[in-house]
C-alpha cells in the first residue's frame, strides 16, 4: 500500500478552523520570496501548487487564505500517523512527514483483505487524527503510489495482479518515475506518449534515448518493481532554513535568523526523541552558489543555544562572505535515540540550564502556541511588547 495524506498541512490546520472548509487555503509565509507548503484542493483548481513562489500564488488565487505554517504541530501529528500505520504492520517506509508504504502481507489473516485493511486505515486517520487519506493498494511499490495518485483526495484504488498491465498502458508517459518534463518532450519526438508506447519500444532504443534509465523505465512499463518495503525508524536529519525577503551581508540579521532556526530544529529534535552529534550551517548567495560546514560536537545535542552556539562558529569560520546572503539554514545529523545516548553532562552548567529552560518552552508551547516563548532577540522590533 501506498498511504498518502490529501493537502496534509492545509488539512491539519481546518482541525481547528473549520469555517475555512471549502475555501481556497494555503500555507506558507506570506512573504515575497517564500514558496507555498500546501494547498488546498480548491486552491489548486487556480493552478497553485506546492513549492510554488508565494507571490505567484497570491495572483493566481488573490481570494486564498494564506496560514502561517506550524511545522512542530505537522511533526506532532505525523508522529500520531506513523503509530497508526505501525500498528497496522510492522513493515512501514515512511517517505516523508506524509506519506508511506505499507507491506501489509502479513496482516491479512488477522484484518482482512487489502481493501479492508486500506478502508480501516482510512477510517482511523479521518477518526482519530481529523484529517482524510488516500490508499493505492497494488503488487509493487510503483503502482500502489499511481494508484493512491489517481484516487485523491480522500479516496482508495486497488490494482490488482491481474489488472497491472492493462492499467499502466492506459496512461500517458509521464506517470512512470523518472519521465519529467523534459524527458516527456524527448519521447514524444520519437512517438512515444503513452506507457504502452514505451512497453512496445525496443530497450536497446530506449537506452539510447535515456541512457542508463532507459531499462529501468522499460522494467515500469510492465509494472516490473521488486523492490520490498523497507522500514525506517529514524530520520537521517533534522533541519530548518529560511530565505531573507531581501538578500542582506547584515551579520547581526543572519546570527539573528540562525538562532530562529536553532530553536525550530532543536524542537523538532525534542519533540521526535532525538539528539545530534552534527551541526551542519547552509549558506545560499544572492548568485545561487551554496556552501555547507559542519562540525561534530563531543555531546550529542537536542538544544538551541547549543546548536546556535556551533552555527555561529561555522558561520565565523567562513570569513568575509564575497556577496549578500540569500538563504540561511541549520541541520541536525548522525542522529540517535535520546533513550538509548548517554547525555554527559557539561562541566558548564549553562548548559543543563539552556536544556531544561528549552524543555519548559515546549510544554508552554505546547498549551499557548509557538509565539507565547521566544528569546527577546527574537521579538519583532518595534511591536511595542
Amino acid at each position: 500500500m501506498h498511504v498518502d495524506m490529501d493537502a496534509f498541512f492545509v488539512s491539519v490546520e481546518l482541525r481547528t478552523r473549520p469555517e475555512l472548509r471549502g475555501k481556497p487555503v494555503i500555507v506558507g509565509f506570506p512573504a515575497d520570496r517564500s514558496v507555498v507548503l500546501s494547498a488546498s484542493y480548491e486552491a489548486r483548481a487556480f493552478g497553485v501548487k506546492s513549492a510554488m513562489p508565494m507571490v505567484v500564488a497570491a495572483r493566481m488565487c488573490p481570494q486564498a487564505v494564506i496560514i502561517e505554517p506550524r511545522h512542530k504541530l505537522y511533526y506532532e501529528v505525523s508522529a500520531q500517523l506513523m503509530e497508526i500505520f505501525e500498528s497496522i504492520t510492522d513493515l512501514v517506509e515512511p517517505l516523508s512527514v506524509d506519506e508511506a508504504f505499507l507491506d501489509v502481507g502479513g496482516a491479512i489473516r488477522r484484518l482482512g483483505p487489502p481493501r479492508v485493511i486500506g478502508e480501516l486505515i482510512r477510517r482511523r486517520v479521518a477518526a482519530e487524527l481529523g484529517i482524510t487519506a488516500s490508499v493505492g493498494i497494488a503488487a509493487s511499490k510503483f503502482v500502489a503510489k499511481i494508484a493512491s495518485t489517481r484516487c485523491k483526495p480522500d479516496g482508495l484504488l486497488l490494482i490488482g495482479p491481474d489488472e497491472t498491465v492493462p492499467y499502466l498502458h492506459s496512461l500517458p508517459v509521464g506517470a512512470l518515475w523518472g519521465i519529467g518534463a523534459k524527458t516527456t518532450d524527448v519521447l514524444a519526438r520519437m512517438g512515444i506518449r503513452t506507457v504502452a508506447d514505451v512497453a512496445a519500444t525496443p530497450v536497446s532504443s530506449l537506452k539510447k534515448m535515456l541512457g542508463a534509465t532507459g531499462e529501468h523505465v522499460y522494467r515500469l512499463s510492465w509494472g516490473i518493481d521488486p523492490r520490498p518495503v523497507t522500514p525506517v525508524r529514524l530520520e537521517k536529519s533534522i533541519g530548518a532554513e529560511e530565505t531573507f525577503a531581501v538578500d542582506t551581508g547584515d551579520h547581526a540579521l543572519i546570527a539573528r535568523e540562525l538562532l530562529r532556526l536553532s530553536h525550530r530544529t532543536a524542537g523538532r529534535l525534542r519533540s521526535s526523541g532525538m539528539v545530534a552529534r552534527t551541526v551542519a550551517l547552509k549558506l545560499r548567495y544572492a548568485d545561487f552558489s551554496t556552501i555547507t560546514r559542519s562540525r561534530t560536537v563531543h555531546t550529542p545535542v537536542d538544544s538551541a543555544q547549543l546548536i546556535y552556539a556551533v552555527a555561529i562558529q561555522l558561520l565565523e569560520s567562513l570569513g568575509s562572505r564575497p556577496m549578500t546572503v540569500r538563504l540561511v539554514g541549520i541541520r541536525a545529523e548522525q542522529l540517535e535515540d535520546t533513550a538509548n545516548t548517554s547525555l554527559q553532562l557539561s562541566l558548564d552548567r549553562r548548559d543543563d540550564n539552556w536544556r531544561a529552560a528549552e524543555q519548559t518552552l515546549d510544554e508552554v508551547s505546547r498549551k499557548f502556541g509557538s509565539k507565547s516563548v521566544l528569546p527577546a532577540s527574537l521579538l519583532d522590533s518595534g511591536n511595542g511588547s
